[in-house]
């Protein structure tokens, strides 16, 4: 299926107004979602109520939505006046300076988008992005989007140009805050800390080479449950995870022996080996019978929808 933009803009570079289309840059992969249900297997029901009458439900079509101003007081917004406001937003994402394309710590980064040229546009977009790749710079630039006004970052990729959502400094907290302890390594122990370093080190960043472990272990028990096995807890994988270091310099000393670390060995490992949830038969009831009962074939298990 072809990507969908979600909105035309124009991108502002000098005098030059390039028009651009925005696509969501990311998808968040499918969690593994539980129904509520009764014991019984029925479904519920999520319903609203009032605070002031609980024994009333509150249709949607009755509901307004409001800003509390004051405690218990409210401005309210027509949906045609919430329509207004959202509209009102600038479709101009308008570049205020250049900065090294290092500058921005990722701790800032919020949504990504990309960035694609409109209409006769697609000279001063390749144009803005071979000169941002030649200077090694990005821009950063302001744009207002559904009520809020987000300082972005453009910057050239391969391909295009993404758009990333920068967060405020009031909305990043200070490591400060922690009061974290400083000690000082000795100088051996940084030593074999840099030789593990070396030994797992990678040139690149490949997204392919993980995969969600936690998500396969979860279908995989779903599955289980649906051949008619029950689910039953796995024992721990690594035994000496949780062991108390006693001697640093020991304990990097073994790492350097085993190969590495064990979230590195585990990335190592071919996807389809995930250790799933441990499940086990159930077991029928026995009942008397004067001979052993001929065995039936058990009944196919439903496949299991994974949206």
């Amino acid at each position: 299926m072809a990507a969908r933009s979600i909105a035309s803009l124009s991108l502002g570079f000098g005098l030059v107004s390039i028009p651009v289309k925005l696509y969501s840059a990311t998808e968040s992969s499918s969690t593994v979602k539980f129904n509520l249900l009764t014991r019984d297997g029925s479904r519920v029901k999520q319903q609203y109520v009032s605070e002031k009458d609980p024994a009333t439900v509150v249709p949607r079509s009755e509901m307004v939505k409001g800003y509390e101003f004051e405690k218990d007081r409210y401005v309210l917004f027509t949906p045609d006046e919430l329509k207004a406001v959202e509209e009102s937003a600038s479709h101009a994402i308008d570049i205020v300076s250049f900065i090294p394309e290092k500058a921005v710590d990722p701790i800032y980064y919020d949504k990504a988008y990309y960035l694609a040229p409109d209409k006769r546009g697609g000279k001063s977009y390749s144009l803005l992005r071979a000169a941002m790749q030649e200077s090694g710079r990005c821009a950063l630039a302001k744009w207002a989007w559904k009520g809020k006004q987000y300082v972005v970052q453009v910057r050239a990729a391969e391909d295009g140009l993404v758009l990333q959502q920068l967060l405020y400094a009031d909305e990043v907290r200070s490591l400060k805050e922690l009061d974290i302890e400083q000690v000082q390594p000795s100088d051996a122990e940084v030593k074999l800390a840099l030789q593990l370093i070396d030994q797992i080190a990678e040139d690149s960043y490949d997204p392919t080479q993980f995969v969600d472990e936690e998500k396969q272990r979860i279908l995989a028990a779903i599955d289980a449950k649906i051949a008619g096995k029950q689910v039953v807890a796995a024992e721990a994988r690594d035994a000496d995870a949780g062991g108390q270091i006693i001697d640093l310099t020991e304990m990097l000393r073994a790492s350097l022996a085993r190969g590495g670390t064990a979230g590195q060995r585990a990335a190592r490992a071919p996807a389809d080996k995930v250790t799933p949830l441990a499940s086990k038969e159930r077991k029928g009831v026995k009942r008397a019978s004067a001979k052993a009962p001929e065995a039936e074939a058990p009944a196919p298990a439903r496949a299991r929808s994974r949206k």
